[in-house]
């Protein structure tokens, strides 16, 4: 969303390389992993005018005042209510989990650079929430175990039956992506073994021989490897290969009628779901942030699990669709108007034209 602070974003795409760069250290024995590893994000440093003080700003001013929000929104809350700690109903949309995950994410990166106890305990505190709404068999999702008998609109009436819809894996995604970057930062397991409990559920429903199906939005696929590059498990990067394999696949969309918000989802291609992954050349849909998603999970899934194309696939990914060359600007924004169709290049924001900072 192109109202989202630039230095979240900024720290966003730091975080990544850092889950990525950082993550191998960690898992134990010999596993396959990427060819080329990133530098630590500990070992690096910046102290230019450019991005040293918009990542201050994203310390001192939107880190804390996401959590504010989240707190005056009822995000926070929706955990201790799904956890019994409190008493209310459910508050927001079916994806709003997400939006407590990501500023943890944020955080614990901020912390690996500039340790800060009063965060590290903050943290603390919305971890306590977040496991206490984890139900037994490692379920996480706070749209639906508030108050299972009235589900959120677009989640189904019972787990996994509206993936294409119900952002149930999204959320999961950006929970484990959370989880490494606050093991990595503080060596804390708390939000690391909620994390690890929900991908062994995900991994014992979904699979070949189980559960056919695949994530309307992408986000679990990218997490996974994460988790794989932390622990070393395997079963997580062959359920992230099963998901970015599956979509295209077997598709079942609910037909939802005109004028319903969810209507949208009729079309496979608004979730990149009209062909098998390796065959799209263009990016559709909403591809503004899913395609750009899509497209880093493709990579990372490809890069440790080679296929039998000569990497024909992953090389048609990276080339054929134009996010990749026409919509990342170094400002951290993605695209400066809506334009999910990626029918045309879109300019750099203003401010990047302005300072010279677009990149191609």
């Amino acid at each position: 969303m192109n109202s989202r602070p630039i230095a979240l974003r900024v720290i966003g795409l730091l975080a990544a390389a850092a889950a990525f760069g950082n993550a191998a250290l960690i898992a134990a024995g010999e596993q396959k992993d990427y060819p080329i590893r990133p530098v630590p994000f500990t070992q690096v440093r910046v102290n230019d005018a450019f991005w040293l003080p918009r990542l201050e700003t994203n310390r001192t001013v939107t880190i804390p005042f996401l959590f504010q929000k989240n707190e005056e929104t009822g995000r926070i809350d929706n955990f201790a209510i799904a956890g019994g700690l409190i008493q209310g109903k459910y508050k927001g949309e079916r994806y709003n989990d997400t939006d407590v995950y990501k500023p943890i994410e944020g955080a614990a990166y901020s912390l690996m650079v500039h340790p800060d106890p009063a965060l590290d305990r903050a943290l603390d505190e919305v971890i306590a929430n977040i496991a206490a709404a984890q139900e037994p068999d490692g379920y996480l999702f706070t749209a639906r175990t508030c108050d299972p008998a009235h589900p959120r609109p677009g989640i189904g009436p019972e787990r996994w039956v509206e993936e294409t819809v119900s952002h149930e894996l999204y959320n999961a995604g950006h929970l484990y992506e959370a989880a490494v970057a606050h093991f990595l930062a503080t060596g804390k397991r708390s939000l690391l073994d909620v994390a690890l409990k929900n991908a062994d559920l995900v991994a014992s429903v979904f699979g070949p021989d189980k559960r056919h199906g695949f994530p309307g939005h992408q986000e679990i696929e990218l997490a996974l490897v994460k988790l794989y590059r932390v622990t070393g498990r395997e079963k997580y990067l062959d359920l992230a290969k099963y998901f970015l394999d599956q979509r295209g696949r077997e598709v079942r969309l609910t037909q939802y009628p005109p004028g319903s918000r969810f209507a949208i989802y009729n079309d496979p291609r608004q979730i990149q779901a009209h062909k098998p992954v390796l065959e799209q050349d263009e990016a559709v849909g909403h591809a503004g942030l899913r395609g750009l998603v899509l497209q880093r999970l493709a990579l990372a899934v490809l890069e440790i699990v080679p296929r039998n194309d000569g990497g024909i696939g992953g090389q048609r990914l990276a080339r054929g669709v134009p996010l990749v060359v026409a919509g990342l600007f170094l400002c951290g924004d993605e695209r400066a108007e809506r334009d999910d169709h990626c029918q045309r290049r879109r300019d750099a924001p203003s401010d990047c034209r302005r300072h010279g900072h677009a990149s191609e």
